[in-house]
């Protein structure tokens, strides 16, 4: 009899990323969706410090999906999203290939899920 474990058509046994996104990142998006506020239309987080799993807000501002753009850092993945003119938002997973390693970017695609999914809306 297949079991969740072995049954090929279940997918096996759903696990978690193990990803911690710290609340700070919910309460800037917060802000950016926030239409009473127009302090905030973007945001960037990335893993805190040295850690791997931790992921906490790296920048943050106004000035719409250019300026969010500059700020992109080149040696770190990153989770963001932005404001739009329409007023409509998006959420993004961004990664330099040229200067992450394989390791890291793995990780962070793994993690993606689950930090955008915090960025709900």
């Amino acid at each position: 009899m297949p079991t969740l474990l072995t049954d090929p058509r279940s997918g096996g046994v759903k696990k978690k990323s193990g990803v911690q996104v710290l609340p700070i990142v919910a309460e800037t998006w917060a802000k950016v969706r926030n239409d009473a506020d127009p302090t905030v239309d973007w945001l960037i987080a990335s893993y805190e410090g040295k850690s791997k799993t931790d992921v906490t807000v790296l920048d943050s501002g106004f000035g719409g999906m250019d300026v969010c753009a500059q700020r992109l850092p080149h040696d770190k993945p990153v989770f963001g999203g932005c404001r739009l003119k329409t007023g409509r938002f998006v959420t993004f997973y961004y990664c330099d290939e040229d200067h992450t390693s394989v390791i890291v970017r793995g990780r962070a695609a793994m993690h993606k899920n689950g930090v955008l999914n915090v960025l709900e809306g």
